[in-house]
């Protein structure tokens, strides 16, 4: 990647610190990611993406999937985490450390998001 290139489409820069840690490609490695992050993490990720989910989603489904490049794809992947994580941080929020226990025992066999 050169100095031009950016690894997200124009307007999703702000999540760029997000990329390495949340643009993941299988449902069960999201759901992995989410319960070995710490709270902190989860939290910076939700405030920099949950102003952004209207935008992104609007911008990717004015394309077909399949016509999807690397960058809409990694934003498509850091949505699909952003549903991880705002389970964590809007649903369970003190109480996630216990829910993750159990979830350590699930694997996400498949999922439409995998297909």
């Amino acid at each position: 990647m050169n100095a031009t290139d950016t690894s997200l489409p124009p307007g999703f820069g702000s999540l760029e610190p997000f990329v390495s840690a949340w643009a993941i490609a299988g449902a069960n490695d999201r759901l992995r990611a989410r319960l070995s992050s710490r709270e902190a993490d989860r939290v910076a990720f939700f405030n920099a993406a949950k102003d952004l989910l209207a935008p992104a989603l609007s911008y990717l489904d004015k394309k077909p999937l399949a016509g999807l490049n690397d960058q809409d794809r990694r934003l498509l992947q850091l949505l699909l985490s952003m549903a991880h994580v705002a389970l964590a941080v809007e649903i369970q929020g003190d109480d996630e450390p216990m829910h993750a226990e159990g979830a350590r025992h699930l694997t996400i066999t498949r999922a439409l998001s995998d297909l």
